[in-house]
């Protein structure tokens, strides 16, 4: 991919170059690169010594599959894009048609702006604004940094406007990759030992303990795998939660998620545009339809921040 010149526009005169994800900011630290967003707060590409860990997308395009977004007030689904606030019925807009389903949150469409910038971070913000099915006026800050030790370290905050509590699930949809290797040709291991049981909309009706196919645990290969599941009791090793994949050579991409994020989604795709396979580990706080269910259901008192950080590490030395 060619690289995206520092804080083009999406806007601007002739001289400027144009994206359908609008402004791009582009951080470098030694051999890492990461281009972040001003559509979603996405993560476009991350990078490192030119091996690309993360699935992108072309100047004139959105983010197809929701391919890096940033998720708020919920991810995932809402079921009809309908709940309950305090027995009065709250009317989502229905964002996923064909499953109708409220969909990825309110922000997805959204211009985050730009709060603070410094040659190894970016920090953007965008707002919820009160609207149907969700009367609360919140603040969605994002902060992407090449960290020395850590690599990509993205930290997604919420901040609570409103005068009374608002209800909330975070997360992110980036999908991994090792370079020009084909996902098929890797494994992949998550340590999750329940999955959530979902009907043909994606909405949980109940939850499992892994087996089979869907244990993750000691490693699947990808190119087996036809899976849009969530995870919860995750493996925590010193406050973190690992997923990754690996290749024979000895090479792996994880993404890592902080005990805020008690959920991760595994989505392995054949319609990811260009690859046979494409696979999203999507941290979450909470579940699809958690907004009825209540499971991972977080709410924040008026003038409170809540926040969840996770990252994206790799070794590349086979």
């Amino acid at each position: 991919m060619t690289p995206i010149p520092h804080n083009a526009s999406a806007a601007g005169d002739g001289a400027t170059r144009r994206y359908a994800s609008g402004r791009q900011y582009e951080l470098r630290r030694g051999d890492a690169l990461a281009v972040v967003t001003e559509l979603a707060a996405g993560l476009r590409l991350y990078s490192r010594g030119g091996t690309q860990l993360t699935e992108s997308y072309g100047d004139a395009e959105i983010p197809p599959g929701a391919t890096g977004i940033t998720l708020a007030p919920w991810a995932n689904r809402v079921e009809d894009g309908l709940w309950y606030l305090s027995g009065k019925k709250q009317q989502l807009d229905i964002t996923e048609v064909s499953r109708n389903n409220a969909s990825h949150g309110l922000l997805r469409n959204s211009s985050y702006g730009l709060v603070d910038e410094s040659e190894f971070s970016v920090t953007l913000e965008a707002a919820v604004f009160p609207q149907h099915g969700y009367p609360f006026l919140l603040r969605h800050r994002v902060r992407y940094e090449l960290a020395e030790d850590l690599g990509l370290v993205v930290r997604q905050s919420l901040i609570n406007d409103s005068q009374e509590p608002a209800p909330f699930v975070l997360g992110a949809h980036p999908y991994l990759r090792l370079g020009e290797l084909p996902s098929e040709e890797l494994t992949v291991t998550v340590g999750g030992g329940t999955r959530l049981v979902t009907d043909d909309r994606g909405i949980p009706r109940g939850t499992e303990p892994v087996s089979g196919d869907f244990d993750l645990r000691g490693g699947r290969s990808v190119a087996g795998l036809d899976i849009d599941s969530a995870y919860t009791d995750l493996e925590y090793d010193g406050g973190i939660a690992r997923h990754t994949l690996h290749a024979a050579d000895g090479r792996s991409v994880s993404l890592w998620q902080d005990t805020n994020c008690g959920y991760v989604h595994v989505f392995v795709t054949t319609k990811f545009p260009g690859r046979a396979k494409a696979v999203a580990i999507e941290p979450m706080t909470g579940p699809a339809n958690a907004f009825n269910s209540g499971d991972g259901l977080s709410w924040l008192a008026p003038g409170e921040e809540s926040a969840m950080t996770w990252g994206i590490s790799a070794t590349l030395a086979p």
